[in-house]
């Protein structure tokens, strides 16, 4: 039986992925066959659109992608679940209420107020039965704790029904902090250290982003399993100058 990314996600399962920011379905589908978990698709702070998003999701194969939507209202959250995503990433999550309108805009009745179309997820209209049916068992719901109103609010946002998983957005987190980009501040680790506590405590998967291996592998030894390595720009790029360093050397 072939268990959807949620289901993967909320038993504990852990899910390495990378992050996408190109718009270029070839790339996506190079970093598909390295053999990743699932995609993060940043719809947020790169100029990926809808149209670009769903080529992606299709490049990728069966591998699961995940859409940072713009910003947590309903209109993104809906364009990426239907054009395919297995789930989304809701940003600035800072309050229980904030947390439970992304849920309600990500499910359909009863258990939210998702609006109905017809995309790529229905089968383009062929499948829509089969999808509807399904899909309040199998979109995931991750909300970002990225600025200090969710820190202090987690112990609430960690109780909403049908939030899935918690994602630390460190960088946010810093700025929000008067601490941009210094991550490992000890104000910053303070208040991952506190997201880290409750989180675990009611068992809430948690996800976090690194740029290298380096800086994902500490928080996976604490027991996250949501982890986000790398972006596909910082990957070519990182290739490329040890490529022509190993080239110039010889």
């Amino acid at each position: 039986m072939t268990h959807s990314f949620r289901q993967r996600l909320k038993s504990g399962e852990r899910l390495i992925g990378t992050m996408i920011t190109l718009a270029s379905a070839e790339t996506a589908e190079v970093l598909a066959g390295a053999g990743f978990d699932w995609f993060f698709l940043d719809n947020e702070h790169s100029p990926l659109e809808a149209l670009e998003l769903q080529g992606i999701i299709r490049a990728t194969g069966s591998a699961p992608c995940v859409v940072r939507v713009s910003h947590s209202a309903e209109v993104p959250i809906k364009k990426a679940l239907d054009i395919g995503a297995a789930g989304i990433i809701a940003p600035q999550v800072n309050s229980a209420e904030q947390a439970a309108q992304v849920v309600s805009w990500s499910k359909y009745v009863p258990l939210g107020t998702r609006g109905v179309g017809i995309g790529r997820a229905h089968g383009y209209g062929l499948a829509f039965q089969d999808y509807v049916s399904r899909a309040n068992d199998e979109v995931a719901v991750i909300v970002q704790a990225e600025h200090i109103d969710a820190v202090n609010n987690i112990e609430a946002i960690v109780r909403v029904p049908g939030v899935d998983a918690v994602l630390i957005g460190p960088y946010d987190l810093s700025a929000s902090l008067g601490r941009l980009g210094e991550v490992t501040h000890p104000e910053v680790v303070a208040a991952i250290d506190r997201v880290t506590a409750v989180c675990r405590a009611v068992n809430m998967p948690l996800g976090i982003f690194g740029l290298s291996a380096q800086a994902v592998q500490p928080y996976i030894e604490r027991g996250y399993t949501l982890i986000v390595a790398g972006v596909d720009t910082v990957l070519l790029g990182t290739a490329a100058r040890q490529l022509l360093a190993q080239v110039k050397a010889s």
